[in-house]
């Protein structure tokens, strides 16, 4: 395996860097004070692909690559946690399960206004009160048939995106009986009567990518709206959840990388001891530790992608890459506000945001323990999974 970057990779990377760069960047500060979500810069990314990046060109989609893929969020990270979240949840979370499971009538209603921009974002709505990392035992949502309709109750939280997307894949349960076929996906257009979405979460961080609850009350849609295969919503969301991995971990790896970069800056400018800091060695420790940290959790990202878009099994590998980069971005965020001392601690400067933001990476999309769980039994042969 070779990890260089292909021409039109580089290339790829070149182009998003400079948008976000000059788009969403200048702009993070602001969209973490007030919550406010960027759409002036998400709307521009349409045109670019950034909202279909693995979407099919047929739907209006880019088709990349996962490690283009990868490298866009990253990118994002580096730019604006909010908008990163956003736009990673949009992609791998609301269009991915259209694009992997959905029937061509509902690719061909939604996919191409989700990849073009032309309509707002796709959600995914799994966790609720009782339910987060056991999905199969703890989803209480309902969707029973009747007639040529599905009618869904329920309740949903943490919904990255519910309040600002167009539609939301939904897991409820379809057969009472239990079991791990006894839950299914079903698409929900967001303005559906009886379907409520709460105002924003007060979070930690993250303030510019909103995340709701959401309630159904007797919300009714047709048949038609199941995603994939009934009873198997459960294995469909697991799978979306994998590939969701890689892109969480990018996301993280580029929440790094701009702490990374300030700290350094901060570090050859700011003077102690007659000297600047960077001339001394417990900085010079955490900055070489940054480095060495970000370089690894790169290389693990690209190598669970590659070997997704070469058709090899990659959920440990996601895992593996998720866990690191995600403790990794939280131990670099943290050793940046340390670097910059006092100033640090304050909103005036970047890296408080970067560690506020980095949090939750390493409790979306599987916690630090589930991920855990899901490489032990890999190595120890066990076929269960999460």
């Amino acid at each position: 395996m070779d990890f260089e970057l292909t021409a039109e990779q580089r290339e790829f990377q070149r182009i998003v860097h400079d948008f976000v760069a000059k788009e969403v960047r200048p702009r993070a500060r602001h969209v973490d004070e007030t919550g406010e979500f960027n759409w002036d810069a998400v709307k521009k990314m349409g045109p670019m692909g950034m909202l279909g990046l693995q979407v099919p060109e047929a739907y209006g989609g880019a088709e990349v690559d996962t490690i283009s893929a990868t490298i866009a969020i990253a990118e994002l990270g580096w730019a604006c946690g909010s908008t990163a979240l956003a736009v990673s949840a949009h992609n791998h979370l609301g269009c991915g399960p259209l694009v992997d499971y959905g029937s061509e009538a509902l690719k061909q209603r939604w996919l191409p206004s989700l990849a073009t921009g032309k309509g707002r974002l796709a959600c995914l709505a799994l966790t609720e009160p009782g339910a987060g990392s056991d999905l199969q035992g703890g989803v209480r949502t309902t969707a029973k048939r009747d007639g040529d309709e599905w009618v869904i109750n329920g309740a949903k939280m943490w919904a990255t995106n519910a309040g600002i997307a167009d539609v939301m894949v939904v897991l409820c349960r379809t057969d009472p009986g239990g079991g791990s076929r006894s839950l299914s996906q079903i698409l929900i257009a967001t303005d559906t009567p009886g379907v409520t979405i709460g105002p924003p979460e007060k979070k930690m961080g993250l303030n510019g990518s909103p995340t709701h609850a959401v309630s159904f009350d007797n919300v009714r849609v047709p048949l038609d709206n199941l995603v994939g295969e009934e009873g198997m919503g459960l294995q469909q969301s697991l799978a979306t959840l994998s590939k969701g991995r890689v892109s969480i971990g990018a996301l993280a790896l580029g929440l790094a990388q701009a702490a990374y970069e300030k700290a350094l800056a901060y570090a050859q400018e700011r003077e102690a001891f007659g000297q600047p800091i960077a001339n001394l060695q417990a900085v010079q420790f955490m900055l070489a530790d940054a480095a060495t940290e970000i370089q690894a959790a790169r290389l693990m990202l690209y190598h669970a992608a590659w070997l997704k878009d070469n058709g090899r099994p990659f959920a440990t590998q996601a895992g593996m890459a998720k866990l690191f980069a995600t403790e990794m971005s939280e131990r670099v965020c943290r050793n940046a506000i340390q670097i910059h001392g006092g100033y640090g601690y304050s909103r005036e400067f970047e890296v408080e945001r970067m560690y506020r933001d980095t949090r939750l990476m390493s409790i979306g999309e599987g916690t630090s323990e589930i991920q855990r769980l899901v490489i032990a039994r890999s190595i120890l042969g066990e076929t269960r999974g999460f």
